[in-house]
């Protein structure tokens, strides 16, 4: 049985429209000094296209992480997607993610832990892996928080932005990898940060709409203090857990919440060298579930890892929850950029699931429309066959495109050779 599980690929996404300080100048009593000052935050990124969502933008980081993982989306036993701005109540965004990308022997669930959620994603993973019911596993943050904030709210509005980040996790019996971690949560303190209505407590209604309870509303000071504390204090036990000393850890990657929170606690209350805490958040905000893997992304794009390297996530959110892990860094980076054949045969399939999809929901009208209501089982056994049958023609000619393509770069190859 496999006892260990590594980050094999990593990627992002955020949106390319950018919301600075000066740009909420314009929109709320507020400056950029005293965002900079109290948040950390310069700039954020906001998605403004209406045709995106939180599951577009994790499918985007998806194809990012898998592409450098170099592992196809049919070897996918599981994707987890953590999010706080889910594109629907149900279906879970994870099962969209999982149509996208055409993982076709992939389990998809969302999992809701707020800020938390990408760490819980992580041991949910190393837990399916060890466990031996995965060996494969996507986790996703993603998150569209522009739409569920109160623009006119100077205390929420400048400090969330937008964006996607993702890895893939896979079993190994080589040492290392993910090596503990801790889970938490303080159901007490749900009150303050919340989106209050949308849900069956509170469902939506032309009075919550006017209140604007279906926006985020957050209790300031006292989330600092809890995050102060929590983050200090997960922080030490994790890594003792995992059988080390803060001397032993090469970086910490916290949750990109406030400046104020990471340098309190991280920097002051456990006197961890501030030069080994990565922070991005002056770029992005706080993207909620998305803002650790945005700031592990980053840190390998900036080459600030390498293999051997103990490594700390650490966060919180509402819930209350709060969530850290140990992870021994194991991949060399950066790695080499995938060839130019195997770019093309991920267009294809992408490209392919796109139509599979098609097929798919296509088929479940038109056996709807003709059969209603399915008394004649074995007729509609029937008509699905054949609809199955089509669907097999059209997979079997897009093969065959496909091997003609790959025959023609050959040929070219060849040619380029002579």
């Amino acid at each position: 049985m496999t006892h260990y599980s590594h980050i094999i690929g990593w990627g992002k996404y955020v949106p390319p429209d950018i919301l600075t300080n000066f740009d909420l100048e314009k929109m709320v009593d507020t400056t950029d000094e005293w965002i900079r000052t109290r948040t950390g935050v310069r700039e954020r990124r906001i998605l403004k296209d209406p045709e995106e969502s939180t599951a577009t933008m994790a499918t985007r980081a998806a194809r990012d992480a898998l592409a450098k993982a170099r592992v196809d989306p049919d070897d996918l036993d599981l994707i987890i997607v953590a999010s706080s701005s889910p594109d629907y109540a149900f279906p879970a965004t994870a099962c969209l993610v999982q149509d996208a990308l055409g993982a076709s022997h992939a389990g998809a669930y969302d999992l809701s832990a707020a800020c938390s959620g990408f760490v819980y994603g992580l041991a949910m993973a190393h837990g399916q892996i060890v466990a031996g019911l995965a060996n494969t596993v996507l986790v996703i943050g993603s998150e569209t928080l522009s739409r569920l904030i109160d623009w006119s709210d100077r205390n929420t509005c400048v400090l969330f932005g937008d964006g996607a980040g993702a890895v893939v996790v896979q079993g190994s019996d080589q040492p290392g990898g993910f090596l503990t971690a801790e889970l938490g949560s303080d159901g007490s303190g749900g009150d303050l940060l919340i989106v209050p209505a949308s849900g069956t407590r509170h469902p939506t209604t032309m009075k919550t709409v006017a209140n604007g309870d279906h926006y985020i509303k957050m209790g300031g000071r006292e989330v600092f203090r809890f995050a102060v504390r929590v983050m200090a204090d997960a922080t030490r036990r994790v890594v003792a857990q995992a059988g080390l000393a803060l001397e032993d850890i090469d970086w910490i990657i916290p949750h990109q919440a406030n400046v104020r929170i990471i340098q309190s606690s991280i920097v002051k209350h456990l006197k961890f060298p501030a030069e080994r805490v990565y922070m991005n958040l002056d770029r992005y905000g706080n993207t909620s579930t998305a803002s650790i893997p945005l700031a592990l992304v980053d840190a390998i794009e900036e080459k600030k890892l390498k293999p051997g390297d103990n490594i700390v996530f650490v966060g919180f959110g509402g819930g209350l929850t709060w969530a850290a892990a140990v992870v021994q860094w194991g991949v060399p980076v950066p790695k080499p950029p995938l060839s130019f054949q195997k770019q093309m045969d991920l267009a294809i399939h992408y490209r392919w699931a796109a139509i599979q999809s098609f097929i798919r929901r296509w088929r479940r009208r038109i056996l709807g429309f003709f059969l209603g209501s399915p008394d004649t089982e074995t007729t509609t056994e029937k008509v699905s066959s054949q609809l199955d049958k089509v669907g097999d023609q059209v997979a079997k000619v897009s093969r065959q495109i496909h091997k003609g393509e790959e025959m023609n770069n050959q040929q070219e190859s060849n040619n380029e050779e002579e």
